[in-house]
């Protein structure tokens, strides 16, 4: 068996992280937005969670609002990043996304915010969660998706082509909400179902975006990114660019962050099952005419 690509430099990105240690609470508005939904989606879930992981912890929000659910008992919290389990106490563990400390069946609900986009085996990620999954136990996760940063990626593109003659990656070739789809089906869950939601945060200028995405730990970790130092010719003009293509009326920027929402099942027999192709009652040539 071949190993996954390394696409993300993950001893990196955990160096980044915990740097963000103190600052992630000031920029945590697409951790907050994403943790509500999931908190609404498992709210409309009339059944019992005992025991729940929450899979990439971050700074302890999620797991307090998971502890605030009355259908919810324990809630593990793993992190890559000792510093962020430690907001998570008790029941927090430092651990990898990419090899669950977990014996199989064990859990009753999975829960993910933001942290599987950058996990270079998704596919074998998502198969170890639902090994770990009870029969008919729940996940359910938010993970940035490919129109995440499209326009900071256009106007890089556009500055190193001017000032170097060619580009470097910088922004992360996130996951599409169709693939995903795919990957819970590949990884035995039942009753797959994907969404996606796409918010544009406005900023007062690219370098403020950057930033931003620094203080949240979730700056360039391609393995594949330049080594070359950066310069300040190349930095202003991406600002330049940035405010020419993507500025309103008063002056700010804004940028697209994509939200994939997943849901699925560990198999059950007593789970709903889809009706078989030519099943249906209804014909449709009798409701939309020939």
């Amino acid at each position: 068996m071949t190993n996954p690509p390394e696409i993300f430099d993950r001893a990196l990105l955990r160096k980044r992280r915990r740097k963000a240690v103190h600052t992630i609470e000031t920029v945590d508005y697409l951790l907050t937005y994403a943790h509500e939904d999931i908190i609404d989606r498992l709210s409309v879930i009339m059944r019992e969670f005992p025991t729940v992981l929450n899979l990439g912890a971050h700074h302890g929000d999620l797991t307090n609002r998971l502890k605030n659910l009355s259908t919810i008992t324990d809630v593990f919290s793993l992190d890559s990043v000792f510093e962020m389990v430690e907001k998570n106490s008790p029941l927090g563990i430092n651990g990898d996304e990419e090899l669950l400390p977990f014996a199989a069946e064990c859990l009753d609900l999975v829960v993910s915010s933001l942290s599987l986009q950058f996990v270079n085996d998704l596919p074998g990620t998502l198969l170890q969660i639902r090994q770990c999954l009870k029969a008919d136990g729940a996940f359910v996760a938010a993970l940035l998706g490919g129109d995440s940063l499209t326009e900071l990626r256009h106007v890089f593109l556009m500055a190193e082509e001017e000032l170097y003659g060619g580009a470097s990656p910088r922004v992360a070739p996130f996951a599409d909400v169709r693939d995903m789809g795919h990957l819970l089906q590949r990884a035995g869950f039942a009753l797959p179902v994907t969404d996606r939601d796409v918010l544009k945060v406005r900023f007062n200028s690219a370098t403020h975006l950057m930033k931003e995405l620094q203080a949240m730990g979730a700056s360039n970790v391609l393995t594949n990114r330049s080594r070359i130092h950066n310069s300040k010719a190349l930095f202003k003009r991406v600002d330049e660019l940035y405010a020419e293509y993507y500025s309103d009326d008063d002056g700010r920027v804004y940028a697209s962050f994509e939200l994939i929402y997943l849901m699925g099942w560990a198999p059950h027999p007593d789970q709903q099952k889809p009706l078989r192709p030519g099943s249906g009652a209804v014909n449709l040539k009798d409701v939309f005419g020939n």
